[in-house]
């Protein structure tokens, strides 16, 4: 578990939506409110989201692209290639980060322990307010007929409320699938 975000994947009415909040800290304290931890890779097909180290996370989102154009976008294959070099090469496997990806058809948690995992149900979730926004995710989509962005984003301002590393200035991405 990495502290200092929450990014939360909702997949609900033909709608991906990928939010993450924008809290960076150092030890106890905020050092920025807005920084923007969900991005859009491969001509905009495909949202990755980071929890973890931010140098350490940008640098896994370039390999992670690079990985993307290789395998013509195709989201497993380049997920697999990024996880094995994580895990296997002697600097990447000392990055300290967490990502969630998605596109129109899967969502994918990556990790550096080597872990490729395709969760289940309409959402996914990392970072320190994970458990939050994914309990807060899937109530929603249980109980409101609300598209997958409002209710990724409501879910991280629950998350904000409860989560003393994560806040409430909030991105969202979406893709139709």
């Amino acid at each position: 578990m990495f502290e200092g975000t929450t990014i939360l994947c909702v997949r609900i009415r033909n709608r991906v939506a990928m939010a993450g909040d924008g809290q960076v800290t150092l030890g106890n304290q905020v050092v920025k409110a807005g920084a923007r931890k969900v991005r859009r890779l491969y001509r905009g097909t495909v949202l990755a989201g980071f929890a973890g180290s931010t140098a350490d996370a940008m640098t896994l989102l370039e390999r992670f692209e690079k990985f993307l154009e290789e395998h013509s976008g195709n989201l497993m294959r380049a997920a697999v290639t990024m996880v094995r070099e994580w895990r296997t090469d002697r600097a990447l496997r000392r990055l300290e980060a967490m990502m969630l990806v998605a596109d129109r058809e899967q969502t994918l948690l990556l990790s550096g322990a080597g872990d490729v995992l395709e969760p289940e149900g309409y959402a996914a979730s990392i970072g320190s307010g994970s458990g939050f926004a994914l309990a807060a995710a899937r109530a929603l989509c249980e109980a409101a007929e609300w598209p997958a962005e409002e209710i990724a984003r409501r879910s991280l301002e629950i998350a904000g409320d409860l989560c003393i590393y994560t806040n409430k200035n909030i991105t969202v991405e979406v893709i139709d699938a």
